[in-house]
């Protein structure tokens, strides 16, 4: 089955991929890797999702979060990949960023919205290393923001 049969299998429709917001590129391919720069969340009206973990945001609305950027990037690799998603070949590492406050312990359950839909998505080859990374801030108060590397066939 391609990746665009599983996607609708799924019922996802893949957001347009955000363009970069500073001086920077929304993806660098490098041989066989491509790198993501980090996705924040966006809301279906296309406004930022804000707020810190703990105080103006549940886990539970957070690990969404983690979710909408797992398809920001996905639909970032698809661009890099030049339309075609079987050209993944495996999702390598994804680093996720929670904006949550002194003490928080459930990083890993929020950064679980990317991490569980890149599995669902590319099967096996979605399976990844990672890290989950507890910040007092973020870009425009976001309360999650998450990076990843592919390789990709050429």
């Amino acid at each position: 089955m391609s990746i665009e049969d599983r996607l609708q299998e799924l019922g996802i429709t893949l957001p347009e991929p955000p363009a970069a917001a500073a001086n920077y590129v929304p993806y660098v391919i490098f041989g066989n890797l491509v790198t993501i720069a980090g996705q924040v969340p966006f809301a279906e009206d296309g406004s930022l999702i804000r707020g810190k973990v703990g105080v103006d945001v549940t886990p539970e609305q957070a690990n969404h979060a983690a979710r909408i950027c797992g398809l920001q990037i996905i639909a970032q690799i698809k661009a890099a990949c030049g339309g075609n998603l079987d050209r993944v070949r495996r999702i390598i590492r994804i680093g996720g960023f929670v904006n949550c406050i002194d003490g928080f312990p459930d990083q890993p359950e929020i950064i679980n919205g990317a991490s569980d839909l890149l599995v669902e998505v590319f099967g096996d080859k979605g399976r990844h290393s990672r890290a989950a990374v507890g910040c007092n801030s973020l870009p425009r108060n976001v309360p999650v923001e998450v990076e990843a590397m592919a390789e990709i066939k050429i």
